[in-house]
């Protein structure tokens, strides 16, 4: 392992969260390398975007909004090319802000966890980057010699890593941490799981009976790319969807919506659905689906059978799945600081104003009210603020 270094600020995520810290850090004089740093598990720029699939465009999908100082760059998501991937759009964008505010983000870097020192806290990581000299090293000690069943050589370990911080800003968002919930018969079911952040293309499914689980857009997006590709397409949510009579969500929706996350993360409850609170807008797109009976949910099924769903009591039937992917969400991506003891009974981890009440030392950048990206903005600046006048 090389030796720790230590600095004021340790940042985890460079996703809009992350990176809002981080552009007010700078703000404040504070210098990337010097006194922050920056660990992103990503290849690049781009936060959880760069993940998503290629038919989704800034225009279907959630608004994606600037990032504090990104007029500077003489660029705005409101103006950018609809016309290719939202994931190309936001990593092209992001890189261009790193690089101008001299962010000088560490990546890929995995955060394996992180421990209390004293006064300190303890980032141990692993850099997830080929590393040519240690192959050599490794195949010059005899250790990539392949067998008779040529199998390929072992993979070197990641070096590992440290630092110890002052203060630690968790901007991982949930991308990480998928969520899908369980249903009797799920190991019997013969044909794939597949979940939203392993969703690539439409034609994956070409031919293919289809079960899309989930009242969310990326839910209704599938949809809406499967119809005249899957062979059977249905529709299943756990609620009842609530459609907004409108094109885009309101002010007063969204409103609500972050004040029931805000008032959730404060009392350290597990964090419910954005959806759940806000309800769907029903677009021009999305009114014309539920004209034609496309976007008709039904009820959650009772259990899953080798090549089925199926719905018990006076719901009754069955619909042909051999593929059901589960729009089921994510939760946030924690797991790293559970050392520190900060999830409560309730299962959540009570913040407030973007820091963990347990722990003053540790905030929680993108987390409950700031998972938008409007909310991630706003929490960047609050939580700068605190660090520097604790620093």
């Amino acid at each position: 392992m090389t030796s720790p270094e230590r600095v004021k600020v340790v940042v985890i995520g460079a996703g809009q969260a992350g990176l809002s810290v981080a552009y007010y850090l700078r703000r404040f004089e504070l210098v990337a390398d010097e006194d922050f740093v920056m660990l992103d598990r990503a290849p690049g720029p781009g936060g959880a975007w760069q993940h998503r699939w290629s038919s989704l465009r800034l225009g279907t999908a959630h608004r994606v909004n600037d990032l504090p100082g990104m007029a500077e760059l003489g660029v705005s998501f409101d103006t950018a090319d609809r016309s290719l991937p939202a994931k190309e759009v936001v990593a092209e964008y992001y890189g261009r802000f790193e690089q101008h505010f001299d962010l000088r983000v560490r990546r890929p870097m995995s955060v394996r966890v992180v421990e209390n020192a004293g006064i300190d806290l303890v980032v141990r990581y692993e850099d997830l980057a080929p590393q040519p000299a240690l192959v050599e090293e490794q195949k010059a000690r005899g250790l990539f010699r392949r067998r008779r069943t040529f199998e390929e050589p072992p993979a070197p370990s990641a070096p590992q890593h440290e630092i110890a911080t002052q203060f630690l800003v968790n901007a991982t968002g949930t991308w990480g941490s998928p969520f899908v919930p369980y249903y009797p018969g799920m190991a019997d079911f013969a044909g794939r799981h597949v979940h939203t952040s392993d969703y690539v293309s439409a034609e994956d499914f070409r031919d293919q009976h289809v079960v899309v689980v989930g009242g969310g857009t990326s839910a209704i997006g599938f949809m809406l790319e499967l119809e005249d590709v899957a062979a059977g397409l249905t529709w299943v949510s756990r609620r009842p969807i609530d459609w907004l009579d409108r094109q885009e969500l309101d002010l007063e929706g969204a409103s609500a919506a972050v004040a029931v996350q805000d008032e959730a993360a404060r009392s350290g409850r597990a964090l419910p659905s954005i959806v759940s609170g806000t309800g769907v807008p029903r677009n021009r797109r999305i009114a014309a689906g539920i004209e034609r009976g496309l976007l008709v949910a039904r009820p959650m099924f009772d259990r899953i059978e080798a090549d089925r769903v199926v719905w018990d009591g006076d719901e009754g039937g069955m619909a042909r799945a051999d593929v059901i992917i589960w729009a089921t969400g994510f939760r946030p991506e924690l797991r790293h600081l559970a050392p520190l003891k900060l999830r409560e009974k309730s299962g959540g981890v009570t913040v407030g104003q973007g820091a963990a009440w347990s722990d003053p030392r540790v905030f929680l950048a993108g987390y409950g009210p700031q998972a938008s990206t409007i909310g991630a903005n706003r929490a960047g600046r609050m939580i700068a603020r605190q660090i520097m006048a604790m620093l």
